[in-house]
């Protein structure tokens, strides 16, 4: 957990000019870290970092550098495999100055240039300069758990950080909505990259890196993951993940004190807390909100106390979440409409006082196939099979079936290509519903239908089979949109690091050769983790069911939030963007029982409150 920032401006700008501009937005950052901020100025470069602890006083207080000065680096995140990397590259005459894992990738750049990400093994986000070459190298990790985001200034400047908000304090820079994305965000419920939410700032992709040199920058991709059934037997799948997640816990761990872990009532975190609580004394955290469908505190109070963990829980009430929204929608720099997230604002206050860290289940799902959207393709293949001439005269058939007659989604969903029903976990509203709520007057050309977001995606997973290819396109978009977003940001908020064992690549490559038949059975998804899990949790815990975190949306909108919902309704963001009856009706309908519209609700009500905070 750091913040790093920074910027290549114009000769035109003073030494002075820069640095208060560089402080500015370290000063945005500040959540990100505990240490003394560090700064960086050679010609018309300006980098800054916020270290996530106090470094060792005894140590150079400066950014890194290779032997002879030519390269520095900011940094955020962690390299696990740094030490046999230092090794090597000792052995061939390089010289190390500091303690610090991100030493290695400066000399592992002066080796390997831009192919040096390839080479790293864990969560990063880094930013290096060439002094020689006057160039800036900029890379992120393999699946975004570290953000970073760049722009072009109006006066030439480039522009690089790891929030958002830290780009708005350029004076060139202002923040204005990427309203061109907005039907995207209704869509998916967030801005999904390489754009964001902001106009003219962007994500550097996962996966990616961008170099940057003479004015102009080039993005290129240095990892791919590849869905590839192995036909090994099952008992080889379930030895190699236990293996696996074994070593990625430790990796995940490090060498300072123990991390906590969080604790819901599912497999994911259940058996991390179980490879955890072998290490040392476990100390857990739990949430769940009151008026839930299903109790997610007792199970784990159950689980911590065989465990014998230091267990700390907490209920939400509908008054504290609502009123915990302007804070945590500042820090989570764009909006996303997931309400686990600001559930996770609580669950990381918890243990923000006890521990520094802490270990979470995040992407177990897409890497072992847990959702249960997964099994579509196997429940609508017998329709997938007709003559495409037949199903699309079904699915004209079954858009003439009223809503709510029973088989209609089916039908609509078992002819239509995968491609054009899936764009992730979260479909919020159909292109009808965009039509009838967005302000046309500000969309006289329309906008671009969400599966061109998504068809490159699913151009480079053609041949995999379709749960493939859907786990394929969430590690691209769902993944990094919504829930490693929510969970760096959440968690950022309180100074409190995330770490995620089940993201370490080694691992994820290994899982993309599970067989379908072995990811999910009959009756349970993530089948190989299940019975890895099962050789140290309680089966009762290996086969509850994937339910998702239970934020009762519904009856507190009805309940609780009707009036501050219509108040915002009748804001000027409102009225500008929608459509005034639309969101009066959506409101009006769910409030009577007549449908359940909250989370179409809740998408637009996150967009007005985050609009509020940064655009009005």
């Amino acid at each position: 957990m750091s913040g790093i920032c920074g910027f290549i401006a114009g000769p035109e700008k003073k030494f002075s000019e820069r640095q208060a501009v560089l402080e500015r937005m370290i000063g945005t950052l500040q959540h990100r870290g505990a240490g003394d901020n560090l700064f960086f100025q050679d010609g018309g470069i300006a980098l800054g970092r916020r270290p996530r602890e106090r470094l060792n006083p005894a140590a150079p207080q400066a950014l890194p550098a290779d032997e002879n000065g030519r390269y520095r680096i900011t940094f955020d995140g962690t390299v696990h495999n740094h030490t046999p990397l230092r090794r090597e590259l000792q052995n061939r005459g390089h010289l190390f100055r500091t303690g610090e894992d991100s030493e290695v990738i400066v000399h592992l750049y002066e080796e390997m240039g831009t192919r040096c990400p390839e080479k790293l093994r864990g969560p990063f986000a880094f930013a290096l300069w060439d002094s020689s070459e006057k160039a800036l190298f900029l890379a992120r990790d393999r699946f975004g758990i570290k953000p970073l985001y760049y722009a072009h200034a109006a006066d030439g400047a480039f522009l690089f950080a790891s929030e958002a908000k830290a780009l708005l304090e350029y004076p060139e820079i202002s923040a204005a909505l990427n309203l061109a994305a907005l039907p995207h965000y209704l869509t998916f419920q967030y801005f999904p990259g390489p754009e964001s939410a902001f106009r003219n700032i962007y994500q550097l992709p996962p996966a990616h890196h961008l170099t940057w040199s003479g004015g102009e920058s080039k993005i290129r991709r240095y990892w791919e993951i590849r869905f590839r059934p192995d036909p090994k037997p099952l008992p080889y799948f379930v030895d190699r993940a236990e293996h696996l997640l074994q070593e990625s816990v430790r990796l995940h761990c490090g060498e300072g004190a123990q991390p906590g872990s969080f604790l819901s009532s599912g497999v994911d975190s259940n058996y991390l807390a179980a490879l955890l609580s072998r290490r040392g004394r476990l100390h857990s955290y739990s949430v769940n909100c009151a008026d839930s469908s299903y109790d997610e505190l007792t199970p784990a109070r159950k689980r911590a106390h065989l465990l014998g963990a230091v267990h700390r829980e907490h209920r939400i009430g509908p008054a504290e979440f609502w009123s915990a929204l302007p804070r945590a929608l500042r820090f989570q720099d764009e909006p996303v409409a997931d309400p686990a997230a600001i559930a996770l604002y609580f669950a990381a206050a918890l243990a923000a006082g006890e521990v520094k860290a802490v270990l979470s289940g995040e992407g177990a799902d897409e890497v072992f196939g847990g959702y249960e959207i997964y099994r579509e393709p196997a429940a609508v293949a017998p329709l997938q099979l007709l003559p495409r001439p037949l199903q699309t005269a079904l699915n004209r058939v079954s858009e003439k079936i009223p809503a709510g007659i029973r088989g209609k989604s089916y039908l609509q969903r078992a002819t239509t290509p995968l491609e054009k029903r899936y764009y992730g976990n979260a479909f919020i509203f159909s292109e009808a519903d965009k039509k009838a709520l967005l302000n046309p007057e500000l969309f006289p050309g329309g906008w671009t239908a969400p599966w061109e977001i998504t068809a490159p995606f699913y151009r480079r997973s053609a041949g995999t089979d379709a749960t493939g290819r859907m786990q394929h396109l969430d590690f691209f978009t769902w993944l990094p949109g919504d829930i490693l977003a929510k969970a760096d940001r959440m968690t950022n908020a309180h100074s409190l690091e995330v770490r995620l064992p089940y993201l370490d690549h080694r691992l994820v490559e290994f899982a993309a050769t599970i067989p379908p038949r072995y990811r999910m059975t009959r009756r349970m998804t993530k089948y190989v983790l299940r019975m890895a899990a099962a050789r140290h949790l309680p089966a009762a815990v290996c086969r509850r069911p994937k339910l998702g975190f239970p934020v009762p949306l519904s009856s507190w909108i009805r309940n609780h939030y009707r009036k501050p919902l219509a108040e915002l309704w009748q804001s000027e963001a409102a009225q500008h963007y929608f459509q005034p009856r639309a969101l009066q009706q959506l409101l009006s309908l769910h409030c009577r029982g007549r449908a359940d519209y909250a989370r179409k609700i809740w998408t637009v009500a996150i967009f007005l409150l985050w609009h509020h905070l940064y655009l009005s």
